[in-house]
């Protein structure tokens, strides 16, 4: 690893947490010191991908962020794949569907096809969830257990915080390769969600509609319909079978 890459990855990371950071914060996050964590700053400035406040001094990402996210989003096979199954998935529902990739720890949406009812709705491209929390994630981690995050910070009262009691969940998860989640993330929230595998029968991304708490639980076909969903990606990305052989 090469420790300037890294600490400028880690400033970048910093940034994405807290907004907006003065020097001194930023050094004191990552235990740097501030001369150190300034010659990054001023390179990350140079390219674009941090800015400088100028009332405040404070830093922020900078606009070439969101120029590498579109790039990433464009040529990101699993979303242009997931696109025409997910208008699909939420037509058939009546919900909102996400499809998201996984992160350590977190999961990533990288497309949001809205409900189809036509209500004003905020688009939730490049939101970031727990995953532990969420019903994308678990559909993930089932298969990927090393990405859960530590500890298991709790969201709700209803977040699983225990690790035994998460991998017992995750085993479920991939006997029946469907995850569910219900208000663990967000109160008056509960999702479906299914993995979507590679060519590889490595873990792509997953694929789960947003169910209201006052809907839940979700009416008998939209299990199949979210399972079937992933399954027909995956195959769009060339995986032999879905799920996986266990």
């Amino acid at each position: 690893m090469i420790q300037s890459v890294d600490r400028a990855v880690r400033v970048l990371g910093v940034l994405q947490a807290e907004r907006r950071l003065s020097l001194s914060e930023i050094a004191a996050r990552l235990g740097l010191a501030p001369s150190t964590v300034h010659g990054i700053i001023k390179t990350l400035q140079a390219h674009g991908l941090v800015l400088q406040d100028r009332d405040s001094a404070r830093y922020r990402l900078g606009p070439a962020v969101l120029k590498l996210g579109n790039v990433y989003l464009d040529t990101l096979e699993l979303r242009s794949r997931a696109l025409t199954w997910a208008a699909e998935l939420a037509r058939t529902t009546g919900c909102a569907v996400r499809t998201g990739v996984l992160l350590p720890g977190e999961v990533m949406i990288v497309h949001h096809e809205p409900r189809p009812d036509g209500s004003r709705q905020m688009p939730e491209v490049g939101i970031v969830i727990p995953a532990h929390a969420s019903a994308l994630g678990k559909a993930m981690l089932a298969w990927s257990p090393g990405l859960a995050p530590e500890p298991l910070r709790s969201m709700t009262r209803d977040t699983i915080t225990d690790p035994a009691d998460l991998a017992a969940h995750l085993e479920q998860v991939r006997g029946e390769a469907l995850a569910t989640e219900v208000e663990e993330a967000v109160i008056g929230e509960c999702c479906v969600a299914a993995p979507i595998f590679d060519a590889g029968q490595d873990i792509a991304g997953a694929i789960g509609v947003v169910v209201p708490m006052t809907d839940w639980p979700a009416g008998p076909a939209v299990p199949g319909a979210v399972r079937e969903a992933a399954r027909a990606i995956s195959r769009e990305l060339g995986a032999p079978s879905w799920p996986p052989a266990r």
